[in-house]
This record gives C-alpha cells, sequence and structure tokens, in this order.
C-alpha cells in the first residue's frame, strides 16, 4: 500500500516529508550540495545523505538549515517527527553510537546483562547468539563490540560509571573459564581510574529502574542525552526533561547500590563462587 498523501502531494510519512521539504528548501534556495557544506560548515555529503532518506543528520544540523532558509522551526519539528517514528529504531541506534563516541562521560544501568563496554569477546559472542545473531553477522557484531571498548582507553578517555544490577552477576556463561574471564575483566576494569563499577544486591528490592537498561552520555556541548533498551528495540531520548526524568530516577537506584569498594569485594566472591563450579 503506498504512503497515504495530502492534498498537497506531499508525503504525510515523517521521514520522507523531511526529505522532501530538503530538496525542495534547497532548489529553491539555489544552493548546490558542495555550496550547503562550506556555507554551515559540515561535509556537503552529509546533506547529500539526508536528500536520499540515508539519514536524519543531527537536531543541530536541522536547526542550522532552519536558520539557513529562514523556516522559523519547521525542519526541526518535521526531524523531531521523524526520529520519533517507530520506524527509525535502526536510524536512531546509529546515532546513539555517533554520540557515544563523542561523548566526554557515560553512566549506566544494567538490568540483567553486562553493559557492551565491559564485555569479554565470548560474552558478547553468547549475548549476541541468545539474540539469534549467527554467522559473519555474528562476528561483524562482536568485532563492532570489541571495538567500542576503545572509548574506555587511553589517558583521555571518557569517564564511565556502570551500576549493575545483583541478576546480571547472578547470570553465568555456559563455559565456567569464560566466565570467570568475564568476572576477571570486570574487576581489572574497576581499577582505572576513569571506572566506577558498583551494584545493587537484589535484597533492595523494586526500584526505579528495575527493568529499564539505560545509558547516560555527557556531551561535549553540555548536554545529557540518554538510551534505553530491551532485549528487542531502543529509544535515543534527547528531550531535557524526559532525561532529567530518567536521571533522578538512576540517582535513586545509585543510592542503593553499593560503594564501588564493597560492590569490588561482591564480584570477588562472585569470581571465588564460579572458581569452585566444575568446568563444562
Amino acid at each position: 500500500m503506498p504512503p497515504r498523501r495530502a492534498v498537497t502531494g506531499r508525503s504525510q510519512e515523517p521521514r520522507q516529508r523531511y526529505v522532501e521539504e530538503l530538496r525542495l528548501l534547497r532548489a529553491q534556495k539555489g544552493d548546490s550540495l558542495r555550496r550547503l557544506g562550506d556555507v554551515l560548515g559540515w561535509d556537503w555529503s552529509l546533506f547529500g545523505k539526508m536528500e536520499k532518506g540515508e539519514t536524519l543528520g543531527g537536531p543541530e544540523v536541522a536547526q542550522a538549515l532552519d536558520q539557513h532558509y529562514g523556516t522559523s522551526g519547521l525542519l526541526l519539528t518535521l526531524w523531531e517527527l521523524a526520529a520519533g517514528d517507530p520506524t527509525q529504531f535502526r536510524e536512531r541506534y546509529r546515532r546513539y553510537m555517533t554520540l557515544e563516541a563523542e561523548a566526554l562521560s557515560l553512566w549506566h544501568y544494567a538490568v540483567s546483562a553486562l553493559p557492551g563496554l565491559l564485555q569479554t569477546e565470548a560474552y558478547a559472542r553468547d549475548l549476541l547468539t541468545a539474540g539469534g545473531i549467527t554467522g559473519e553477522e555474528l562476528a561483524r557484531q562482536v568485532e563492532a563490540r570489541m571495538g567500542r571498548r576503545q572509548l574506555l582507553d587511553g589517558d583521555n578517555a571518557a569517564r564511565f560509571r556502570s551500576v549493575l544490577s545483583e541478576a546480571a552477576l547472578r547470570t553465568p556463561l555456559e563455559d565456567v573459564q569464560e566466565w570467570r574471564q568475564q568476572l576477571e575483566h570486570l574487576l581489572d576494569m574497576g581499577e582505572r581510574r576513569n571506572i566506577v563499577i558498583q551494584v545493587v544486591r537484589q535484597e533492595v528490592g523494586l526500584h526505579a529502574l528495575t527493568n529499564t537498561h539505560t545509558m547516560f552520555l555527557r556531551l561535549p556541548d553540555g548536554r545529557t542525552v540518554a538510551w534505553v533498551e530491551t532485549g528487542y528495540s531502543g529509544e535515543l531520548i534527547e528531550e531535557t526533561a524526559a532525561v532529567e526524568r530518567l536521571q533522578l530516577s538512576y540517582d535513586l537506584v545509585r543510592d542503593l547500590a553499593l560503594s564501588p569498594v564493597e560492590s569490588r569485594k561482591f564480584i570477588r566472591q562472585m569470581l571465588e563462587e564460579a572458581s569452585c563450579e566444575p568446568s563444562t
């Protein structure tokens, strides 16, 4: 069934309408893509991809285009509608990865699985396999996940705080040796100056993030955005009030967590228990 069109003949599908407006406004202005890039300071290829529907760009790009065309927030509004369209999950995830790479600091809560930034290769492979990924795609995604860990390496690495539900530490890998290596990896990562790991014990009961895996990113421009995820979908949240509500929930959960020192003792206890189990 083709997309429904209004009396104007313009698409009512959010992403396509955004693309149509971008093309129309540039044509009316008489700009080439290269000219647009020179004036606004982004690589001209970004605008080409936006006009093909390959990317939405970011809100800052939409705002710059509004100013350039004198459209008083029209493109930013269309960007918000397109970004909020539930069919745009893959696009939002790509945007999240871009923002993660730029982040100055990150803080996170894990419901039942360890965060990708703290996973060993074996843990990542088992988790992705459990999600139904196999073959070459599995190899690519494991490699990509291992590459993300570079965010935490080096003298200027981002600061990272991870609050782990006890459930994430009570859900081992099938291979006991690989699980021990994962726990040892957590202990090693927790020794770094830029990384803090805390554990929320199950005995604290239900709390504000009981079923909400969340990552916060502090960006170079001072903004904070959040990524909220389940096992099957995720959402990038950029609206300030919504991020602040999530941040309050995170702060309440962090108050329930063991201190970093006590958390380290708990992870070491998990390692000792795993060391007593026979290898499979």
